[in-house]
This record gives C-alpha cells, sequence and structure tokens, in this order.
C-alpha cells in the first residue's frame, strides 16, 4: 500500500460512538488528523498536495458537497482549487480542460464532481483524465485494476464503507453481503471490495424480484439507491450491519434508503444519516488526494513516516500506454 496509517485512533473513536453506531463523523476525524500529519511532513519537503475540483453547472447539492470537500482540504494542508464550468460547456472544451490538468506537474489530484449535464457523457469525459490524479477512482483504468485486486486509487464511498467496517471491528470474511444498488460510483464498486474481502455478496436493484427476501438474509447489508426508507426496519435480519449510503429529504427532514430507528433495534451496527458514510467519503477524497501525490513523487507512508519507495523496498511500474504506476515489492 501506498498509504498506510495507524488503525487505533479509527477504533477508538468508533468505542466512543453509540453502541451500535458506525460513527462516520469521528471516524473521518481521526483519519483527517493523521492525514494532516502527512500533509505537513510532504510540506516540509517542499511538496504542497493539491486537488483541483471541476463543476459543470450550478447544481445546488453538488455546490454544496464541493465546498465541504475544499474546507476539508484546507483544514488539513491539501492545496484546493475549484474550477467552475458553465452548465453549457461543450464536450471537447471539458476534455481539454481534464487534460490541460492531467498534464499539469503541479496537480496531484483531478475530482470531477457528479453528475453531470445530460448532453455529456460523464464515462468519456472521465477518460481524459490522468488515472493517477482521478482521485474518485472512477478512469475505467481504475475500475479496471479494481477488478484485478491491482488498483491504487479506488472510489471514495466504497472504500470509505470499508475503513468504517474496518474501525469497527467487522470482518467481511464468509459474510452474507447483500448490496442494493448497482451505480458504478457506489454499488458495483461496493460489491467488489466485499468480494475482495471473502464475503460472498448478492447485488440488487429495481428488477430484483423479492428484495425483501434478500434483505432478510444479509449479515451485512449495503444499502445505495437514494429513495428515502426503502428498506423497512423490519426486514432486518437481527444482528445484521446496515449501511446506508442514501440521503434524501422527506417530511423536511434528511433521511437515508433504510427506516432508521426501527431497524436499529435489530440490526447489530447502522450508520447514522447523516453522520455515516458521507464524512467517511470526504475523508478518502483527502486520502486519495495525498496517496496520488505520494505515487506521483515515489514515495509511501508506513506508521506514519513518509519513505521513498526504495527505502520501503518497493519499486513503482509504469505501465505503458495506461499511464498508471504500480506498485511492487
Amino acid at each position: 500500500m501506498i498509504l498506510h496509517y495507524d488503525q487505533q485512533p479509527l477504533i477508538e473513536a468508533t468505542d466512543a460512538a453509540d453502541e451500535g453506531i458506525l460513527d462516520g463523523r469521528a471516524v473521518a476525524a481521526a483519519m483527517r488528523e493523521q492525514l494532516a500529519s502527512i500533509a505537513a511532513e510532504l510540506s516540509e519537503r517542499g511538496i504542497e498536495p493539491s486537488l483541483h475540483v471541476v463543476q459543470v453547472g450550478q447544481q445546488e447539492a453538488s455546490t454544496i458537497y464541493v465546498k465541504h470537500k475544499i474546507r476539508a482540504c484546507n483544514e488539513i494542508g491539501i492545496r484546493a482549487s475549484h474550477h467552475r464550468l458553465p452548465e453549457e460547456i461543450t464536450e471537447p472544451r471539458l476534455h481539454r480542460r481534464l487534460e490541460d490538468l492531467s498534464a499539469d506537474e503541479d496537480v496531484n489530484g483531478i475530482l470531477l464532481q457528479l453528475p453531470l449535464p445530460a448532453h455529456i457523457d460523464d464515462t468519456a469525459i472521465t477518460r481524459r483524465m490522468d488515472p493517477t490524479k482521478d482521485v474518485d477512482g472512477f478512469h475505467p483504468v481504475n475500475l479496471g485494476c479494481l477488478m484485478t485486486r491491482r488498483s491504487l486509487l479506488e472510489p471514495c464511498t466504497p472504500t470509505g464503507i470499508l475503513t468504517l467496517l474496518s474501525a469497527a471491528g467487522i470482518d467481511p470474511q464468509g459474510k452474507e453481503a447483500v448490496v442494493i444498488g448497482r451505480s458504478v460510483i457506489v454499488g458495483r464498486p461496493t460489491a467488489m471490495m466485499l468480494t475482495r474481502a471473502d464475503a460472498t455478496v448478492t447485488i440488487c436493484h429495481r428488477h430484483t424480484a423479492d428484495l425483501e427476501q434478500a434483505v432478510r438474509r444479509a449479515e451485512l447489508l449495503v444499502v445505495a439507491t437514494g429513495v428515502a426508507e426503502l428498506v423497512p426496519g423490519e426486514w432486518i435480519r437481527p444482528g445484521a450491519v446496515v449501511v446506508d449510503v442514501g440521503i434524501s429529504r422527506k417530511d423536511g427532514q434528511l433521511t437515508g434508503d433504510v427506516q432508521f430507528e426501527s431497524a436499529r433495534k435489530r440490526a447489530r451496527w447502522i450508520t447514522p444519516v447523516p453522520g455515516g458514510v458521507g464524512p467517511m467519503t470526504v475523508a478518502t477524497v483527502l486520502e486519495n488526494t495525498l496517496r496520488a501525490t505520494c505515487m506521483q513523487h515515489g514515495l509511501v507512508v508506513r506508521d506514519g513516516q513518509l519513505l521513498s519507495a526504495g527505502e520501503a523496498g518497493l519499486r513503482f511500474e509504469s505501465v505503458q500506454g495506461l499511464k498508471l504506476m504500480r506498485l511492487h515489492q
């Protein structure tokens, strides 16, 4: 791994939370504290980590998310820039902007805020980024490497989920896991990561014939649909782990995809909405930005110490034609 930090503060943050609550805010705060130290050490070496967020249009939710990410960057010592582009921008112009950022040696991370306007093909646009700077992990090369277990930058929300589970001592190995939602952003990469962690995974979606029965057998349930309270609490298997990724507004209140209060009575662990997965996603954006920065400078972090790959007994390898660096023992 390029960036490895101390898990104990994350475990302590979980232990201090209310019983059965996977407190993303507390765990993310413990992550940010260590990430700030890494950013400071990079700065001492004359390396100023940078993240460039590209937003097309002025969608209110996207603007709020970008503001949170930029504020989090500033708090830990990452220089963040916000590129506001008009909604009517053409694909060729957006292509050029991403290619220019990719070619700029002072740019370590690029984040293209989704969703994009309907006239822009987000998959085609993502290909225009250098995969070593794609902190969202959505470049086809990074997603392909996730499938082959050789990825260095992985999607932020699924990575944050796995970090949160680890902080609570939840091992997916051997568990019956159900993921509701099959998006490239959350559902599919989460399923892949859980499979990699030796869970037995079922992916459900709008065409699943009997969603209730799938949920009832899940020892580990991840719901990422954006449909408010799609999953009734009575469906939750007693003792299950419930990760609610969705966030919607219902009757003037923020709510997730799972009926929280009734689900909490049955679940062993559950994420709140808000305050569960969201903060972990933002913290993982910071983590991936520092990971990309280290990768581009041939550095790794071991137990909070910044080392050259050589000092760590590792080496980077550029894969011709893909512009992707791999780390080898």
